[in-house]
């Protein structure tokens, strides 16, 4: 799930890059930036590539659903895990083409800040398991950022982080059923 989420956002970053650029060939791809041996990927030059820094859990509390029968009973599933994704979004462009990378970073900026929301209904390719995206744009300090690309590659290129919340990994098999409590109906001006 965490590869199709990242694939939902390059495709929808790709579209948008092709249509507002004019582009005949895609711009972004999922990458690491740095080949096993060490070398700089070969296939990532004067694209935008998207990957992933981090996961952590979600420790903020999550709204839970549970379909009622209409007899006063519910079903019970295991608590869903959500998770925040890290991903960074880098412009790996070469020295002559540090406008470009400039202007890719720009406009993939631009597109998240317009579009901070991927749901079913906003993108229905968005794969069946994941609920929503949210894109937050992360703020790094300098020495964040150096450890960052220390980590990525040990060369600095123009990017942006954003973590990615709500990526929910399913419910879980039926635990049980409980029983529900009904609100007393009160009638107005009573």
């Amino acid at each position: 799930m965490i590869s199709a989420a990242i694939e939902h956002i390059a495709e929808q970053l790709n579209q948008f890059l092709r249509r507002s650029h004019q582009l005949a060939d895609d711009i972004v791809v999922v990458s690491n930036i740095v080949a096993q041996n060490g070398s700089v990927a070969p296939h990532i030059a004067n694209k935008l590539v998207i990957c992933l820094a981090n996961i952590e859990k979600d420790t903020l509390p999550q709204q839970s659903y549970a379909p009622h029968d209409g007899a006063g009973r519910a079903a019970v599933y295991g608590k869903p895990l959500f998770l925040n994704l890290y991903v960074v979004v880098a412009a790996n462009f070469s020295d002559k083409n540090y406008p470009e990378a400039l202007k890719f970073i720009s406009s993939a900026i631009g597109f998240f800040q317009h579009t901070p929301v991927f749901d079913h209904q906003v993108t229905p390719g968005l794969d069946a398991r994941i609920e929503k995206l949210l894109l937050d744009m992360e703020n790094l300090k300098t020495h964040e950022l150096s450890n960052l690309w220390g980590m990525l590659s040990g060369h600095y290129l123009p990017s942006v982080l954003y973590k990615v919340r709500m990526i929910g990994y399913g419910a879980g098999p039926l635990a049980g059923q409980a029983t529900t409590v009904a609100q007393p109906v009160t009638s107005a001006g009573h």
